[in-house]
């Protein structure tokens, strides 16, 4: 019979891109989401039945622990950028991935792989680098052997980096960004959910740092978008003590508000992991330590970026017009 893998939060960015692998390489797969009804796209990664969306929520025991019976394998996928309400960095990040390893322990599990962060060992003050950190913690209490992926900012069509940056450059001739010279070193989404396929198949073991090949600042990676959406724009690096007072703006609006306005903008907490440069370890495992050679961001962008551009996919006509011979 073909292995069971369960993949808690396997329904978003990172997730599906591991569920699509697991089932190409056979695997039976449960897809362990708050909404199993918002989580059908992930059906037709493999034959009918293969791949299949369950209902589970991380923050409780018994949900946890029922969609991993018989589970050969278990991936912890589940993240959060939201501070307050119940999905908070506590009840997720830390609390939810002990969860998911106590329980996978307890069932025998073969193998665990959890998605952590670059940045958790940065002595920073955020509390999103901290429940990281504590969530790491957590999973190897109970399960020791868990294979633990830190990516750098993931890419691909899904990113919440490349595709927020050029959203942004449609709106004016200037386009300010806070902490400019942090350096970034962006992973595809396929080589991380290629790392965890090998955690998964217990090719891998213990914890890596996954960046793509090469490590800018802030201001350069958004000047790469730029070229790849045909975009000029003036790109002012402001000081992280403005960024604080914006980020502090935000969050204070989000709480006068009730969280009708969530803050997906600019949070002070998101202002204190700028602070840090989010690039692998010289000393850290990596993937080089798993035989897999990651893919350059300026091979992939063009392909989801098209739609920023000022003719969106007819600017390539347009610029290949401009080579016609008058007669």
């Amino acid at each position: 019979m073909a292995k069971l893998a369960t993949i808690y939060g396997g329904s978003g960015f990172v997730g599906r891109y591991i569920a699509q692998k697991l089932a190409a390489d056979g695997w039976r797969v449960r897809v362990a989401v708050r909404r199993p009804n918002e989580a059908m796209h992930v059906k037709p990664y493999g034959v009918p039945g293969q791949v299949e969306p369950v209902l589970c929520n991380i923050r409780d025991d018994a949900s946890v622990a029922a969609v991993m019976k018989g589970a050969d394998a278990v991936i912890n996928c589940v993240g959060t950028f939201d501070a307050r309400g119940r999905n908070n960095f506590e009840a997720v990040q830390h609390e939810g991935a002990e969860r998911v390893a106590k329980a996978a322990a307890a069932e025998g599990v073969a193998n665990m792989v959890h998605i952590s962060a670059l940045g958790v060992d940065a002595d920073a003050d955020s509390q999103y680098a901290e429940s990281k950190r504590v969530g790491e913690e957590g999973v190897l209490k109970h399960f020791p052997n868990a294979t633990i992926l830190r990516p750098s900012v993931i890419f691909g069509i899904e990113d919440g980096f490349f595709n927020r940056f050029a959203a942004m450059s449609r709106f004016g001739p200037i386009m300010p960004i806070f902490g400019g010279k942090t350096r970034f070193q962006p992973v595809y989404v396929e080589d991380v959910a290629m790392a965890a396929v090998m955690g998964a198949e217990g090719k891998a073991q213990g914890t890596y740092e996954l960046g793509g090949p090469e490590v800018k600042p802030l201001s350069e990676w958004v000047g790469v978008m730029l070229d790849s959406v045909h975009r000029f724009r003036l790109v002012p690096n402001l000081p992280l003590w403005i960024g604080r007072i914006v980020g502090w703006g935000f969050d204070v609006a989000s709480m006068a508000t009730f969280s009708l306005f969530s803050n997906k903008i600019l949070t002070r907490d998101q202002v204190k992991q700028l602070r840090h440069d989010n690039v692998v370890s010289q000393d850290a495992k990596s993937f080089a330590d798993l035989g897999i050679e990651p893919v350059a961001a300026e091979a992939v962008i063009d392909s989801y970026l098209w739609r920023y551009r000022p003719n969106g996919q007819f600017d390539a006509i347009r610029d290949s017009a401009k080579n016609l011979r008058a007669h």
